[in-house]
């Protein structure tokens, strides 16, 4: 057992960082590490923290491996935000944590998550730290590309990438793993791209594989613009429901836990000096919601865009794999009722959603526009 068992398909990745961590002239102070979401680039960031502070590299099994992997290691900071975007105020706390000596490891180590979500101003604070960092101090930096990180980052950090796993090695975790059937978990690593937390959720979540083949079955719906835009509405009405789900629990213990901080009781009105804290925990919540509504509209696309992946793979006759094997029959179907070039076209108009919505277009816009575009087409 070791702290990389689970980083599947990234033996080069594994190879790059245990030489870093064996060999103190391989080492730097700042990394970036990017690849696709699902490549396991947050799992690779907090196994190479563990590895820095391990005796002996990474074992998997020792307290300090085991408190980094649990979030709990007094010297490794970890930032992942559920809102849009990175505060200023987090980063600058980062800044004064990255300057103080490790207080019980080897290393003290500065992982930000989603790095990506910081805005220019907020990166600009961050750069003098990443320049001038403190001797034992490493900054380790996730994002999806490098691209993504500005380039006076970037160009002080070292790069590695992570690419999506193969099918086969991520079915193989979870069948080790979680104890997933063969068949299951092939369909689910399909079905999830290779992302492997994806491919756990729908391996273990039945209603998560029912809401993706519904996402699916929405382009066998779609005959005119008024099918468009119904469709475009259940989506949107869908991935607002399932934000509010999944904020809801924790949206009450937070306002409950400040009121209590606050030395207020349940349902008691604020003073005027003390209603801007509730009103900052409100902000944050809406931002959290707002984020993940996006993610699942986003990851509905992604859904899509397979379905079409599929759709043109047959249409054009390769020996590709289906991604969605299971629904073999339904992409023959859409595949003779339409040409290679229209499917082209669906895939593209897919993709311009995926980029309005990540520019802040209203989610309802972007999806109808592409609704719209998924009508077949005219001959």
């Amino acid at each position: 057992m070791s702290v990389w068992d689970e980083l599947v398909g990234q033996e080069a990745v594994i190879n790059t960082l245990k030489g870093a961590v064996n060999d103190p002239s391989a080492m730097t102070h700042a990394w970036l590490l990017t690849g696709p979401p699902g490549s396991g680039r947050s799992n690779a960031a907090r196994a190479f923290a563990a590895a820095l502070q391990c005796e002996q590299g990474g074992c998997g099994t020792c307290q300090s491996c085991l408190t980094v992997l649990r979030g709990t290691h007094p010297d490794v900071t970890v930032i992942a935000t559920e809102k849009v975007t990175i505060a200023i105020d987090e980063v600058r706390g980062l800044i004064t944590e990255a300057a103080r000596t490790p207080s019980a490891g080897r290393w003290r180590v500065i992982l930000i998550e989603d790095a990506d979500r910081m805005l220019e101003r907020t990166t600009n604070v961050l750069l003098k730290a990443i320049e001038e960092p403190a001797p034992r101090t490493v900054w380790l930096l996730c994002a999806p590309s490098p691209q993504d990180v500005m380039v006076t980052i970037r160009s002080r950090c070292r790069k590695v990438s992570l690419r999506i796993p193969p099918v086969d090695d991520v079915a193989r975790l979870l069948e080790e793993r979680d104890g997933i059937d063969p068949h299951t978990a092939q369909i689910a690593a399909r079905a999830a791209q290779s992302h492997i937390g994806l491919a756990r959720r729908y391996a273990r979540d039945e209603e998560a594989r029912a809401r993706r083949n519904e996402v699916l079955q929405l382009a066998t719906h779609i005959r005119g613009v008024s099918d468009a835009v119904i469709a475009a509405g259940q989506l949107v009405d869908v991935a607002q429901t399932e934000a509010k789900a999944a904020s809801a629990e924790r949206d009450a213990h937070e306002r409950a836990e400040l009121m209590r901080t606050l030395g207020a009781e349940p349902g008691q009105t604020l003073p005027p000096a003390l209603r801007s804290q509730m009103k900052q925990l409100e902000d944050d919540q809406k931002r959290r919601a707002t984020r993940h509504q996006r993610d699942v509209l986003d990851q509905a696309m992604l859904d899509l865009l397979s379905l079409y992946r599929d759709v043109l793979i047959t249409q054009l006759r390769t020996e590709t794999p289906l991604v969605n094997v299971e629904h073999e029959t339904f992409i023959f179907d859409l595949a003779a009722r339409s040409s290679a070039v229209d499917t082209l076209a669906k895939l593209e108009a897919i993709s311009s959603a995926r980029k309005r919505l990540s520019g802040n277009v209203a989610p309802l816009l972007a999806v109808e526009a592409m609704m719209v575009a998924l009508r077949p087409a005219s001959h």
